[in-house]
């Protein structure tokens, strides 16, 4: 099935083509190039897995229940509105709501694929080249298995959100090379492992807890190169071109946060316009969504101080926004737990594999021999 048919409301073009400007670089040092960047590009080669082996496609989602959270999570839940609808409106409620973050989830995917294959055509040391490769499978891998997802478990499908197609057209077409480690790395990136780890947390379905779990442990890797190479090479910027990297930052954090609220999802629902507004008023109240929004920010504004991008007037922006006070957050400590999270899905799985594996031998044995199966 196309992916087209999937969408509930038409996608604009089967294509969107940004023309990209800047340089393509090639470097004739091939010297080992800085430790920690090395290491983190070992790392990235020692990582890779394949979706179709690791992850267990096999388990049951209902679509209507994706993520199997309480309703109380639905920005318009115990509203007039919630109380007008039947359970059939509230099921499509669900099931466009968990279709619409996963549909987001993978245009994000595509456009740090791409961004990734950007750094390595512009970026000029070469160290920096080889982990950006390494990230383009990563992200290449990752839109292929929400692709995979959202068709075989949810159904439906929706188009790029134009706040998120605005931030990647400005991260793209600019012709600085690290502008896209500062879109892609540091705020797309940043948002949505934030987004997938809030999920990760929450959800008591076991496939979408595997899928988050191992998408965030790549994309912890990637923050921590875009936090690496801008670190050092932020260290010498002017004033005035410092103050450009922090407008980019500001707009692109309020294009973030109007991204969240969805409005094509409540809109498609078959709600009347005064429906419509009742939601996104819903969405704009709601304590879930604005605690969620918060948690969204604790991975890009740490990183963003962390570059030494942190004037009074982008520090003023996050305030302006509820968000500042996620500033002291501990990277580092987030992403060792990102990637511990998903190693211990592995190892509960490979026990359970092997548990499995031992009986079916043991039962095998018992039959040759002539004794009753063992009783379980």
């Amino acid at each position: 099935m196309s992916t087209h048919e999937l969408y509930t409301i038409p996608a604009e073009l089967s294509t969107w083509d940004v023309e990209m400007a800047g340089s393509t670089r090639f470097t004739w040092e091939y010297d080992d190039g800085r430790d920690r960047m090395l290491a983190l590009y070992q790392k990235g080669k020692d990582k890779q897995w394949d979706s179709v082996k690791r992850i267990d496609w096999g388990l049951e989602v209902d679509p209507y229940d994706v993520l199997g959270i309480p309703d109380q999570s639905i920005a318009i839940y115990d509203t007039p509105l919630w109380h007008r609808m039947d359970e059939k409106q509230r099921k499509e409620v669900r099931r466009h709501g968990a279709s619409w973050q996963f549909s987001q989830f993978l245009h994000g995917e595509q456009g740090a694929m791409i961004c990734s294959a950007r750094i390595v055509e512009s970026v000029p040391d070469l160290d920096s080249k080889f982990y950006a490769a390494t990230q383009t499978m990563d992200e290449a891998r990752h839109a292929e298995t929400y692709a995979r997802f959202l068709q075989e478990k949810v159904g439906i499908a929706y188009p790029i959100n134009k706040y998120l197609k605005s931030l990647l057209d400005d991260t793209l077409s600019d012709s600085r090379w690290d502008m896209p480690y500062l879109g892609m790395q540091v705020l797309i990136e940043g948002l949505a492992l934030a987004a997938f780890g809030v999920m990760r947390d929450i959800t008591t379905k076991p496939l979408p807890k595997q899928i988050l779990a191992y998408v965030m442990q790549d994309e912890a890797r990637h923050v921590a190169f875009g936090r690496m190479a801008l670190r050092d090479y932020y260290k010498n910027l002017t004033e005035a071109e410092r103050r450009e990297r922090e407008d980019f930052v500001i707009e692109g954090c309020y294009l973030m946060r109007d991204r969240l609220r969805g409005v094509e999802q409540w809109e498609n629902l078959g709600l009347s316009p005064q429906e419509v507004k009742d939601a996104m008023r819903a969405v704009d109240e709601s304590q879930y969504l604005r605690l969620f929004r918060s948690l969204l920010f604790s991975r890009i504004v740490p990183c963003v101080k962390d570059i030494g991008l942190w004037s009074e007037r982008l520090q003023k922006a996050y305030a302006d926004m509820g968000v500042l006070d996620m500033a002291g957050q501990n990277l580092d400590t987030l992403m060792r737990q990102d990637e511990d999270i998903a190693d211990k899905l592995d190892a509960e799985r490979f026990a359970t594999e092997q548990e499995a594996r031992a009986e079916e031998v043991s039962a095998t044995i018992s039959l040759g021999a002539g004794d009753p199966p063992p009783e379980h």
